[in-house]
């Protein structure tokens, strides 16, 4: 391989593993509302992070892991906002398609990104922002969309916001078995709400391999994947390049669970990820990473 081709495979490379990545986060959440009718939103997100959290355990072994006082109320904090980002984003697709879920859902990192914004040119991306929720969210009777499903995933952005917030410093105090330690504080948080909804039927081996293929494809492919391309490109290449999410998980939902969108909400969803692409690309010059954690 000449010194050209060696270029072109590192640009693209890392550009194709976190492709992959968003590919299986999506897959893995049309999946998971395969599970719905059987144990609903809420046991399916306690399966998927309770199976997500024997996966991370085995694989980083975070029991080595020591804390401070302040650096445990940090990862504490981490865990309960990844729980909840999960926990809402499932409550939130079980009523609206998927590729709206994830465009609301991404308004809580294109916040986070535009938090400290004082550029002209940002206002443009809020101005875009609000278009795009304003096209999604229903105003009226003739809307088809579900408020509640909306409200769902723009709580679970909130969350998402948190997640980011919290979880730079936890990763600044803890590395790598952050993402160990907060699987397994959401599982923990999450899973009685699973288990009180669901009772039972959580217990059914037939779903067994559904809820592994969940965890893997939702949390321990996509974490490792993201990992290894953020290594490999700055990182506001990296944010601009997650903020094709929402299109990846409508296409997603076109393609597995067969999801229409009408042409104003493709509208919508392309004025946020413009946005969000947008945002990373005017944000100071360490912008943060939109790793994602639905």
């Amino acid at each position: 391989m000449n010194a050209k081709q060696s270029s072109l495979a590192s640009t693209f490379l890392p550009v194709g593993i976190l492709l992959v990545a968003m590919i299986s986060v999506q897959t893995g959440a049309s999946l998971a509302k395969s599970l719905f009718p059987v144990v609903g939103a809420q046991g399916t997100t306690a399966l998927r992070l309770i199976f997500a959290s024997i996966l991370m355990i085995v694989i980083l072994r975070p029991w080595r892991t020591t804390f401070t006082a302040s650096s445990l109320r940090t990862v504490l904090l981490y865990g309960i906002a990844l729980g909840g980002m999960n926990f809402l984003f499932y409550m939130a697709i079980r009523t609206i398609p998927l590729g709206i879920g994830v465009a609301l859902e991404f308004t809580g990192p294109l916040a986070v990104a535009l938090l400290h914004s004082r550029k002209i040119t940002d206002f443009i991306w809020i101005a875009l922002a609000v278009v795009g929720l304003w096209l999604l969210i229903p105003t009226g009777q003739a809307d088809t969309l579900d408020l509640t499903g909306a409200l769902y995933a723009l709580g679970a952005g909130v969350c998402w916001a948190a997640y980011i917030m919290f979880g730079q410093k936890a990763g600044g105090d803890h590395g790598v078995q952050t993402a160990a330690l907060g699987v397994i504080i959401a599982a923990i948080f999450i899973a009685p709400i699973g288990v009180v909804h669901a009772g039972s039927a959580l217990l059914d081996p037939s779903l067994i391999p559904i809820a592994l293929g969940v965890a893997i494809l939702s949390t321990a492919l996509p974490y490792s994947l993201e990992m290894i391309a953020l290594t490999r490109m700055p990182v506001r290449t990296f944010g601009t390049l997650m903020s094709m999410e929402p299109a990846v998980g409508a296409l997603s939902g076109l393609l597995f669970l067969h999801e229409t969108l009408s042409l104003t909400q493709w509208l919508a969803i392309s004025a946020i990820i413009i946005a969000s692409a947008g945002a990373t690309l005017t944000s100071p010059s360490k912008p943060t990473a939109l790793v994602d954690a639905e």
